[in-house]
């Protein structure tokens, strides 16, 4: 039977990340306990959504560990809010050990990993009882605004050399991460193909407020943050006002030079499970990012859904795309980028289509995460027998022969 696993990650009400598909595929074959947030900042009392997410947290802590699927349980933990407080970590240190063999008992697990998806929780690694810590790092926490860039470099490094083994999901992080950490692996995202491929059946309907704009209609879904480049966008709208540009997901970044153009439609949050009908509704994917030095560290998970969904795709120049320069579209310049889709709507065809999504059924996420896990297990089979190695009891010959000397 496969390790439990406890895991430090983002709430579990958010968007899907691969923290989500990461642990909800493990859970599959062993009991996985997914913890929401830790904290990575200082809330803002004046911030309604702030205090929204405290009471929301006051009330999981009460109702316990949730099972939500297959063998994953979610359980909210109560801290201080103040990440870099020394003070605070001292405390929060104590209640999550509380917290954590609490939560044991209850679930009956023993022996555990420990995997963490959050920078700064080297504070709580080693105290909690685990047989092997594990950092899967997913982004470059860093360049996040609100977040306190140095204090979040310090914790990470902190974290990086205290965890047995680290996963990072681009190449730019394992480059970052590699002089830092003694064991770093490069564990790219992978897809639900079979969800996605939905968006090619002919009996899956395009969603009423997609289908009542008028084709072609150029999509995009996901966060849409401060790494989303706006004015690209705007640019592609100004320069073609016939295209219906279809924005899916949460603002959290400011769209000013986007409200205002007839032809920018912001469809707001839709659950992940329908992505599939939306995606048959567009006649092309964007991946609008920014190409700063932020950016490069990016590995957007979409790119594999709007292929696994047979969409020509077009991608500003960054580098986790790159490799998959023979399936989609890259324009290097916001110039040319209304040319690049241009060129994308007329080479698609119902055989391109097919071919995208065929490409796609080798990146699945249970066979990205079967990787890992193999990593994982033969790192905990070392650690265990280096253990082994290091208490090892003489035998009562030796002991005679000690005495004896």
């Amino acid at each position: 039977m496969p390790t439990p696993i406890i895991a430090l990650s983002k709430d579990w009400h958010e968007d899907p990340t691969s923290n989500h598909h990461v642990l909800r595929e493990l859970a599959k074959s062993r009991r996985v306990l997914w913890m929401n947030s830790v904290s990575t900042r200082v809330p803002a009392l004046s911030s309604a959504r702030d205090l929204d997410k405290m009471r929301r947290k006051l009330l999981e802590f009460g109702r316990g560990p949730v099972n939500v699927e297959h063998d994953l349980w979610i359980a909210t933990p109560l801290v201080v809010p103040l990440p870099h407080n020394p003070l605070a970590r001292i405390v929060n240190r104590r209640i999550l050990r509380s917290t954590v063999r609490r939560l044991r008992a209850h679930l009956g697990i023993d022996r555990f990993q420990l995997w963490t998806f959050l920078p700064n929780t080297a504070p709580y690694v080693g105290t909690l009882g685990e047989a092997l810590a594990v950092y899967y790092c997913v982004d470059e926490w860093a360049t996040f605004p609100g977040l306190d860039a140095a204090a979040i470099r310090c914790a990470e490094r902190e974290l990086l050399r205290r965890v047995d083994v680290t996963f990072a999901t681009s190449m730019a992080l394992v480059e970052a991460k590699r002089p830092l950490c003694r064991d770093v692996h490069l564990a790219r995202h992978g897809v639900d193909h079979a969800s996605f491929a939905r968006a090619l059946d002919d009996d899956l309907e395009i969603p009423t407020d997609l289908a009542a704009l008028r084709p072609p209609r150029i999509g995009f879904f996901g966060t849409l943050r401060d790494f989303i480049d706006v004015d690209a966008i705007a640019a592609v709208a100004r320069a073609r006002p016939d295209w219906a540009i279809a924005l899916i997901g949460q603002v959290f970044t400011d769209l000013a030079p986007l409200r205002a153009l007839p032809n920018v439609h912001l469809l707001g949050r839709k659950p992940h499970a329908d992505l599939p009908a939306y995606c048959k509704g567009f006649d092309a994917a964007l991946i609008p990012y920014r190409t700063d030095d932020a950016s490069r560290f990016i590995n957007p998970l979409k790119l594999r859904e709007y292929l696994s969904a047979g969409l020509p795709v077009v991608s500003t120049a960054i580098r986790e795309v790159e490799p998959y320069a023979h399936l989609c579209h890259i324009a290097r310049t916001h110039a040319e980028l209304p040319e690049v889709i241009e060129r994308a709507l007329a080479h698609d065809t119902p055989y391109a289509r097919r071919r995208r999504s065929v490409a796609m059924r080798s990146e699945t996420w249970s066979t990205r995460v079967a990787a890992v896990e193999a990593t994982v297990a033969a790192c905990e089979r070392a650690k265990r027998d280096y253990a082994r190695r290091e208490i090892h009891i003489p035998n009562a010959a030796a002991v005679k022969n000690m005495i004896s000397e």
